[in-house]
């Protein structure tokens, strides 16, 4: 069983940085792909970045484009989410997700396996 461990959120300023992390376990994820999505409150769910677990492809939505970067370390099983120059919008939980195939899909329904999320909140 997949189980997806997120941390490293908190309460930080507009402008400031914060890294989450989201730790992995219960299989080998060569042909998984790994994402984030973030949910505000009163919101519906919404598609961050996702990252190929095999080749490293990644994706972006465009509203995060040049602030975010979407990695992973394959040897520790670890994926991040730098989140540079937040903004008060940006506040949300941010839940790490996985899917058994190679293929980015920004839908979350598309996606079997989830964290319990980190809260990350940017106070202007």
């Amino acid at each position: 069983q997949v189980q997806l461990v997120e941390s490293g959120g908190g309460l930080v300023q507009a402008g400031d940085s914060l890294r989450v992390s989201c730790a992995a376990s219960g299989r080998t994820f060569g042909w998984y792909t790994m994402a984030w999505f973030r949910q505000a409150p009163g919101k519906e769910r919404e598609f961050v970045a996702a990252i190929r677990w095999n080749d490293g492809n990644i994706y972006y939505t465009d509203s995060v484009k040049g602030r975010y970067t979407i990695s992973r370390d394959n040897a520790k099983n670890m994926m991040y989410l730098q989140m540079n120059s937040l903004k008060p919008e940006d506040t949300a939980v941010y839940y790490c997700a996985a899917r058994p195939r190679a293929v980015i899909s920004t839908v979350a329904e598309d996606y079997n396996y989830w964290g319990q999320g980190t809260q990350v909140t940017v106070s202007s």
